[in-house]
């Protein structure tokens, strides 16, 4: 029954969590993780203790639960919870081996525990054990840190040992225990940074395997050991503090001013900031607060500024990542004083211990600052300095200037052979470079590429130097600087090569809008008002989205037919330039062309989308498209992909309640259909282009019903109301617009 309920309960916290992720309903969330048990082969509990990240449910061998199913034991989950529990009421580490040796291994057959805590050497330190002799807990006290055993390697580098069958014969580590065949598992127990110990787990005999339930279970003790032990532990947690604590005594009498912080991470196990556990007796902040105000405060806290880009916190990172010490001289650390920061100039020495960091500083010396200082500007300017003296042959080199040359440090250039790192083209310069300083004794400025000797790239330097001489006027030694300017110099060809590109881009741009600019004004012209055709008044305006903007496809035809008909036609073509103006063009002509054979709007369309897909390039584009019949007064009209028009009507405008077509050119398949309205005298259309109305920051919905109350009212003149339309329209996308309204007389 309690088996049941663990797998019960593991399953519907996973049905939660599959009704959270994927928005179903319970219904749906069981079928699909039952759908996801018989795809895997894995048992339902199984695979719900997977998504969930819960202790599985399953089975170990041990001690029966339930007499009608021999071989079934309690969960693990149970016996860890069991284990957990005991483990915390224990007074020592060998109670907390006990109560986990008796609540959760000794059901899975293991006969004996030993718990290790790693020492400050290196070493491993018997914390508490269970079901050894009293002889092997003697023996077995400490281990050296040089002893190559499963449990020193577990706390050193995590690793893991499952051995069924005993120690396998590659392995000559001695064993604590009088089973050197039984089954052994050895763990590391997990801290808050390094491990924390080892937890060591032997069987009297050998084990067929150890299977993946079992592998949990003891993998789940392991965490269980680790908080046990911390509470037993001084300062009652598992801060690096407990293992740091016997280097406090050393700093105390080897620094004046060192403090020790250990690490504070997130969830995610992210070091978040450092928290100041010890600082030495002799302490002396630099705004002078006492040792006992910042005890136990976190660093960033005290130390705001140490947040800085390079600061202290970053190298303290760094040290933790790389467990590489970091020293700086002239480390500026601000702390806040009153009327605001003291900002020191410090010698600052940051070394990772455990899991925290020891921070020393003293205040710098002039001539240490001076150097400091010296050193940040070589740095910052790339630059390096040297000297050569020509007597005794001795070169001199700064740091920076090994690293700018990519020598080896102690393998200084001197300048008789500069030339072995300079190219064929740039000799005569070093050539000519040296003889102004050896040859004439005067100062010399030059700029020459080198050869780096680590990685062979080539860089762009420039050189000052000058002649020193005795008082005899003879020349004893020259020295100056090399200045990396391969960036500067770098940028500047950049420059000049983009501002060639540019230029030739912004010509041939110039050239194609007003190339389409006029092919436009052509089709359709800005100033041109269409002729009073066939009883309907008909005015036409065209918004071009700004001077500076390019071109688009809009575009509208109006023309009279053999049929006595009225062709009323807005457009849209995708895109803008040269390419939309032409597309516009060539569906433009088409559709005059079309017209003449006295095809309906919805034939038309048909006709046009087959030109579009089979006898242009690429041209996807809106229409809408209305015949007009002024012996009936009637429209027939479709579109494809366009907006409806609208219909004002007694100073009331509403959309025209048209079919949907796909955009031509989109679907060489696609079909039309058409709706005939019939028309009132007074009656008004306004057909548009997307320009007139889209907003970025609300829906075409929310447009449409804008466009809809401004062209409600009355309609006296065409113009007057194409006019009222265009200027009033809402629209921020800086594209064109085209209108074409017509009203019945």
């Amino acid at each position: 029954m309690q088996s049941g309920a663990a797998a019960r309960s593991v399953v519907d916290l996973a049905r939660g969590v599959l009704m959270e992720q994927l928005r179903c309903s319970p219904a749906e969330a069981q079928a699909q993780l039952t759908h996801l048990s018989a795809e895997s082969g894995t048992s339902l509990a199984e695979l719900a203790a997977q998504i969930t990240g819960q202790q599985s449910p399953a089975i170990v061998s041990g001690e029966p639960a339930d007499p009608d199913a021999p071989g079934r034991t309690l969960p693990s989950t149970h016996r860890v919870a069991l284990a957990g529990a005991a483990a915390e009421t224990a007074h020592d580490g060998g109670g907390i081996a006990a109560a986990v040796l008796e609540e959760a291994l000794a059901p899975a057959g293991a006969v004996a525990m030993a718990l290790w805590l790693a020492e400050p050497d290196g070493g491993l330190e018997l914390a508490g054990q269970a079901g050894f002799s009293a002889r092997d807990a003697s023996r077995w006290r400490r281990i050296h840190p040089d002893m190559d055993t499963p449990a020193q390697r577990a706390a050193d580098e995590g690793a893991e040992y499952w051995w069924p069958e005993g120690r396998p014969d590659a392995a000559l580590a001695p064993l604590m225990g009088d089973w050197p065949h039984g089954a052994r598992a050895v763990l590391p127990l997990p801290g808050p940074g390094a491990a924390l110990g080892a937890m060591e787990i032997c069987w009297p005999g050998p084990l067929e395997e150890f299977p993946d339930p079992l592998r949990r279970h003891i993998s789940a003790l392991t965490d269980v050991c680790a908080q046990a032990l911390g509470t037993r532990l001084p300062s009652g947690d598992l801060a690096a503090d407990h293992r740091a604590s016997w280097a406090f005594g050393l700093l105390d009498n080897l620094l004046s001013s060192a403090l020790f912080a250990t690490a504070i991470r997130d969830d995610a196990g992210m070091i978040t900031d450092f928290r100041i556990s010890y600082l030495s007796k002799d302490f002396a902040d630099p705004s002078g607060r006492e040792a006992t105000v910042l005890a136990g405060r976190p660093l960033l806290e005290v130390y705001p500024a140490a947040a800085l880009a390079g600061g202290l916190y970053e190298r303290a990172v760094q040290v933790m990542a790389t467990g590489e010490a970091q020293y700086t001289a002239g480390e500026i650390i601000a702390a806040p004083v009153a009327g605001g920061l003291v900002t020191p100039v410090l010698e600052v020495r940051v070394a990772r211990l455990y899991d925290g960091v020891v921070i020393t500083w003293r205040p710098a010396g002039e001539v240490e600052r001076l150097g400091g200082l010296l050193h940040q500007a070589q740095r910052l300017g790339r630059i390096g300095g040297w000297e050569e003296n020509l007597l005794t042959g001795e070169v001199l080199w700064t740091e920076p200037t090994f690293a700018l040359f990519g020598q080896a440090p102690g393998d200084p250039v001197p300048l008789a052979k500069l030339h072995a790192h300079v190219p064929a083209d740039d000799l005569p310069v070093v050539e000519s470079f040296r003889a102004t300083l050896l040859e004439d004794k005067q100062e010399a400025v030059a700029a020459f590429r080198i050869i780096r000797a680590d990685d062979e790239s080539v860089r762009q330097m420039r050189a000052f130097a000058e002649p020193i001489t005795d008082q005899a006027g003879t020349l004893v030694a020259v020295r100056g600087a090399y200045q990396d300017v391969s960036a500067n110099y770098h940028t500047q060809v950049a420059f000049a090569a983009t501002r060639d590109r540019l230029a030739d881009t912004e010509e041939r741009a110039a050239e194609e809008h007003r190339l389409a600019l006029r092919l436009q004004q052509a089709i359709t012209p800005q100033a041109a008002e269409p002729v009073e055709i066939a009883g309907l008044d008909i005015a036409a305006r065209y918004r071009p989205a700004g001077p500076g903007n390019l071109v688009s496809g809009d575009w509208y035809d109006t023309v009279p037919l053999p049929s006595r008909e009225v062709l009323l036609v807005v457009g849209d073509i995708a895109g803008h330039g040269i390419d939309a103006v032409t597309g516009m063009v060539a569906l433009r002509n088409c559709l005059r062309g079309l017209a003449i054979t006295g095809a309906g709007p919805a034939r038309l369309l048909g006709w046009l989308n087959g030109v579009a897909c089979h006898l242009t390039d690429g041209i996807i584009g809106t229409v809408v498209c209305g015949l007009y019949d002024p012996a009936q007064r009637t429209l027939r009209c479709s579109r494809a992909g366009h907006l409806p028009p609208l219909l004002v009507r007694d100073g009331v405008a509403r959309e025209l309640t048209l079919p949907v077509g796909v955009l031509v050119g989109a679907d060489p398949d696609a079909s039309y259909e058409e709706l005939t309205t019939t028309l009132q005298p007074g009656d008004a259309l306004a057909l548009y282009t997307d320009g007139l109305i889209e907003r970025h920051d609300e829906a075409i919905d929310d447009s449409m019903n804008a466009l809809l109350r401004l062209a409600s009212g009355p309609v006296d003149d065409v113009h007057r109301f194409a006019d009222h339309l265009m200027s009033n329209a809402r629209s921020d996308t800086s594209d064109d617009a085209c209108l074409v309204a017509v009203q019945v007389r």
